[in-house]
Order: structure tokens, then sequence, then C-alpha cells
């Protein structure tokens, strides 16, 4: 046994704590927005096309072909930078990380590396979860490699496809340091970046494969464990609460942590040995040659500032302050770029509450469920967020303006809000606009005193404990305006109703 893990064990023996968990994250987000890939026309949306299609020479690495740098991803990656507080430098390189592996058809991966000074496409820079800063090691831009596909239902017919179709995608990586004071905020973390890069209008998370996540675990002190193969937000938390209780059984028992990467495996929710960990110099790192060093100037980055939409919590600051919009509202709201957009189409200074309660209480969960009914897509070994299956936008399946004609109708007292949730189903469900839903379904609202008085005596007949309780203690009136409610199908109006039957009970 090394000194190292003596020490360790005579720590456990004398009842000490295990050092604190010192926890790091790599995130790998494709940039779906692109037309094409990081150094070739081929296309960057790879998906629904079949096994190597989507190739050329270039990204094929054939002999005597040259990358050519999609100056777009330069951009989009800079306001990625920006966005996460990151220092931006006044020219960028690119170099070879040379490895075999057979998804990587150069044998080599163009990416960048800090080793002439910050040359990466981003520097430092900080961001605040969950109360504590967060601090970005740096902001890369690379090439994503090929997809590798597993076959064979036992070891000795087991066989390995590789699909280059997404060879040559862009990548951002970002890559943290190890701030992170435990799994929750690390979920945080990856939620709010994803919800950061897809208002850039720079990557759509819900797409299979889009944002990628590797935790880096280890113990004060202690070696650094990789763990890769993390297919949701949710698997990574699990991950590393594992491999922080695994690397602590180790030194309680005053066994050194081995350097490695470790894959997670979701069905025994375990991380399992996968290689030793390679240290940096052992990629042998060379400039790349065929790409020239790209200044990135002032104007530039003045000129890409201006391009930056409004910021998550710009927006969710907006929505209050300006439509008095309750913050949990405002909060689920502004983290998803394509209900925002659509409320911002939708809204008016009038129906902007209704609308917000309308998309995040009803129009999302319509949404949702019916995604949940349609087959799931094969699963990437590498990866999307499980949390986020949806792929088509909500003005999919309803526009605009019937979105608008619900809210109004809300607002103004012309439609109960019950009602209004029968609506949005049928015209989600057919397609059919507002005026069409509303006369077919008879959903207006009743406020007619003589068609409502009837219905009113009725419930007073029917519920006389609850009659004569709400003659006593006005409070509990809410309870007969509810059976009202009921009893017209969420048609009539609340306020007349009350009128009514404070009147029928207290002679009001």
């Amino acid at each position: 046994m090394s000194g190292d893990a003596g020490g360790a064990g005579a720590a456990a023996a004398s009842g000490m704590a295990a050092p604190r968990p010192v926890i790091g994250l790599e995130i790998h987000c494709q940039m779906t927005s692109l037309k094409s890939k990081l150094f070739c026309p081929c296309r960057a949306d790879y998906r629904g096309m079949g096994p190597n299609e989507n190739v050329c020479p270039v990204c094929m690495g054939m002999p005597g072909t040259l990358p050519r740098l999609n100056a777009e991803a330069v951009r989009k990656g800079t306001m990625i930078a920006m966005a996460l507080g990151c220092a931006i430098p006044e020219r960028i390189s690119f170099f070879r990380k040379n490895y075999f592996y057979p998804d990587l058809p150069k044998n080599f991966q163009i990416t960048q590396l800090d080793m002439y000074g910050d040359t990466s496409i981003g520097g430092r820079g900080s961001i605040l979860v969950d109360g504590g800063a967060v601090g970005i090691r740096r902001v890369q831009l690379e090439e994503d490699p090929g997809r590798m596909i597993y076959e064979g239902a036992s070891a000795r017919n087991h066989i390995s496809l590789v699909d280059y179709n997404r060879a040559g995608t862009p990548l951002v990586e970002i890559v943290t340091e190890p701030d992170f004071e435990g799994p929750r905020q690390l979920r945080l973390f990856l939620q709010m970046l994803s919800d950061m890069v897809e208002n850039l209008g720079v990557c759509n998370p819900a797409l299979e494969g889009a944002m990628r996540a590797d935790a880096n675990v280890s113990l004060e002190g202690g070696n650094r464990v990789e763990i890769k193969n993390i297919s949701s937000f949710h698997d990574l938390e699990k991950a590393v609460v594992f491999e922080i209780a695994r690397q602590e059984a180790q030194h309680s028992r005053g066994l050194e942590v081995a350097q490695e990467t470790r894959h997670w495996d979701a069905a025994r929710k375990i991380t399992i040995p996968s290689r030793l960990k390679e240290g940096e110099e052992e990629y042998r790192y060379l400039l790349e040659a065929d790409i020239p060093w790209v200044r990135i100037d002032a104007e530039t980055v003045e000129s890409l500032k201006s391009r930056m939409p409004e910021s998550v919590s710009e927006k969710r600051e907006r929505f209050v302050s300006q439509y008095m919009i309750p913050p949990q509202v405002a909060d689920v709201l502004s983290s998803d770029k394509l209900y925002s957009d659509l409320f911002d189409a939708a809204r008016t200074d009038k129906n902007a509450r209704e609308l917000a309660n309308i998309i995040t209480t009803d129009l999302m969960g319509l949404v949702m469920a019916a995604a949940t009914t349609e087959p799931a897509p094969d699963s990437d070994a590498a990866g999307g967020d499980a949390q986020k299956k949806r792929d088509d936008p909500a003005s999919d399946v309803i526009s605009v303006d019937g979105l608008r004609e619900l809210a109004d109708a809300v607002a103004s007292g012309q439609m109960a809000r019950n009602s209004a949730k029968q609506a949005l189903h049928e015209m989600t469900k057919t397609g059919k606009s507002f005026s069409e839903v509303s006369s077919e379904m008879d959903l207006g609202l009743v406020s007619d005193e003589s068609e409502l008085l009837g219905v009113v005596r009725s419930v007073i007949s029917e519920e006389p404990k609850a009659a004569e309780q709400a003659s006593s203690n006005p409070n509990t009136i809410n309870y007969l305006v509810g059976k009202v409610m009921q009893k017209t199908r969420g048609k009539a109006d609340p306020q007349v109703t009350l009128e009514l039957l404070k009147r029928c009970l207290l002679g009001d």
C-alpha cells in the first residue's frame, strides 16, 4: 500500500470524516441551429438520415482534404461564452487531439487548447447557480465524433457498427471549475445552461444527443474519476451520488481511488470501470496548421452583443414587472424559449396574466401528453436529456391568433377558466379556430341572473348543511359557488353566481 493510501487508512481508523467531494463538469453542446458541419459543407442536422449518408472526403479525413472553418460557429460560440461571463480572447486557434477510436475517422479530433495563452473561444468566467458561483474554466469549439452502435444479444455475436453522419458536427464544450457543492446544484446548472443555449438560438436541447455531460468526481486531495455515458440530467445526478459514495467507501477502507474513466450503467444504477484516464500529454496535441488563427476584434464582439437576445433572467423580470405575472409562473414561462416566444406573440396588456396561466398550466400539459403518446425514438448511448422530449413547437398545435382570442375571452369575462381549458383541448386536438370551438361547444359564460337563479336555488336545496354554514359564516360560501360551476359545466359567471348566493342566503 502506498504512503498516501496508508495515510487515508489511518485517517479512517481514527474516525476522521472523508474529505469533501470535488465535482466538475464537461458539457458538450451541439450547435443544432447551424446549417453545416464545423469544417465541411455537410449538413449539421444528421438526424433522420440513413447510416453514413451525411459524409464527404473532408469529414472522413481523406488524404489531401483541408478543413474550412464555419464562421457562424465562431460567432455562436462567442455568444455562448459571453452569456457565461467569459473573457473573449483577441484571437483563437485550433489543435489536433490525437487518439484512436473507431468513430474518429481522422484518428484525431480538431479542438481547442489554451497552450499559447487564452486561445479558446471563451476564457475564464462565472455564473451564479442556486446561490453559489460556479466558475467556467473555458469554452471551446470542436467537432463531434461519429456514433458507435452496438448489436448482438451476447458476447459471442456482439458486433460494433459505426455511423459517421455525426462526425464533424459543430460542438461547444463547456468546462467548469470543480465548484459544485452537490449533485442538486449540478442539475440546476445543466437546466440553466439548457435554457440559455436554447434562448440564444444555438441549440435545441430537446433533440436526441444535442446536450451531453460528463462529470469529474474526486475526494479532496484524491485522484479524479471521469464519468461518461450519462443519458440525462437526472441520471447525471444519480451517477455523481453513487460515485461519491463509492469513493468514500474506498477512502474508509484505506484504498486509493484510481484515476480512470468510468461509465454509468443506468440499468444497475452504478458506475463501472472503462479505461485508465489519459493525461493531456498522451493526446500529443499539435497546432492545426491547416486552420489559420482567427482574430476576434472589439468591433466583432460589440456586434455580437447587439445580436444577443434578451436573457432568461431579463425575460423573467419583464414578465413579473411589466405584466404582473406571479414569479413562479414567470419562472416556468421564461425558461422555455418556444413558449415564451408564443406568449410574446399572443399577449396584450389586458390578457397577459391569463395567457401566461393558460400556457403554463394547460397548453404545456397538452403538448407533453401528446408527445408521450408518440413512439419514443431510439436512444443514443451519448444521449440527450430525457427530461425534454418535446420536439415540436407549441405553435404547431395552436395558432397565435387562436391563443390570443382564447386568453382575451377569459380576461374580458366572456368565458370561464374551466370552459377555456375545454376549448383549448378541442382546438389543439382538431385544429379548429377559437370561434368554431366556442360556438360548437356552447362555452360562452352564463351571466344572465334569471338563468342562473334556478341553478343557485337547486344547489342550496341539495346542500342544506353547506347553505346553513354559509349563512352564519360567509367565508365558506365558495363551496356553493363551486357546486354551481359544476352544474353549469364551468360556464356560470363566478361573480354573478356569488352575488345570487349572497342574496338568497344572506338577504344582501
